[in-house]
């Protein structure tokens, strides 16, 4: 009789090293989240500032998710691709949209145009673009480098933007409205630059080695995984799976 700890130990020898795995890109989205810390503290950054600095970082992460949906190979047909990549294009497009007129309702006095004013002054646009190297980077190193590309399914990239945003922004829009309120000190809202920068660490962890992680599954024994699909057949043989 063969050992079930042999196929399975691979497996559980995983979890830190796809934890280490993701140091590089770990690493690029503190750096670039602390752009608007240094905005706080040196440039006089508003709270529309870092709002609206976070509003153009779901934009970013919009593009690299048709760039992941583009790559993907997890049974995904280029046929297939063409038709979801265009919905997903205008259904995250006006989510995001939506999103953008509660913050600038909110915190830009109800005036698309102080979108422009807001990337001319304070050097958002700079931090922008620190954002999207950083993005840029967890591309590169963990979706290509590391090969999640290959499990990616089109199914879960479709779904895998909207879990972030939707609890990232919402904490920081209503933490916006307190500071605001209270005047926005500047302590108050580097501690809202801070909690943004730690529920980004979490994401991005729980995104590549958490439970549905493309990293874990793409990481997962083989061996382990037919053992264990095996065993679902013996144990519960209306299991469709």
């Amino acid at each position: 009789m063969s050992s079930p700890s042999l196929p399975d130990s691979p497996a559980a020898a995983t979890p830190r090293r796809r934890v280490a795995a993701l140091w590089p890109s770990l690493l690029a989205l503190s750096l670039a989240n602390l752009w608007p810390l240094l905005g706080v503290a040196f440039f006089r950054w508003t709270v529309f500032s870092v709002v609206l600095l976070f509003w153009l970082e779901n934009v970013i992460v919009g593009m690299f998710n048709l760039a992941r949906m583009w790559m993907a190979q997890g049974g995904s047909s280029q046929g297939g691709k063409l038709a979801i990549m265009p919905f997903f294009a205008v259904h995250y497009g006006m989510f995001t949209l939506v999103h953008g007129v509660f913050v600038f309702a909110l915190f830009g006095g109800g005036s698309l145009g102080s979108i422009g004013e807001g990337l001319r002054q304070s050097q958002v646009g700079a931090a922008a673009l620190a954002l999207a190297a950083s993005h840029g980077v967890s591309f590169v190193v963990n979706y290509l480098g590391a090969g999640e590309f290959r499990s990616a399914t089109l199914d879960d990239l479709m779904a895998q933007p909207y879990g972030r945003v939707v609890v990232l922004h919402v904490v920081i829009i209503f933490g916006g409205f307190a500071i605001a309120s209270m005047g926005a000190p500047a302590a108050a809202l580097a501690l809202l630059v801070v909690l943004k920068i730690g529920l980004d660490v979490v994401a991005h962890v729980r995104e590549h080695t958490g439970a549905g992680g493309l990293l874990l599954r793409r990481k997962r024994a083989p061996g382990a995984a037919r053992g264990s699909a095996g065993a679902g057949r013996s144990g519960r043989a209306g299991d469709g799976r």
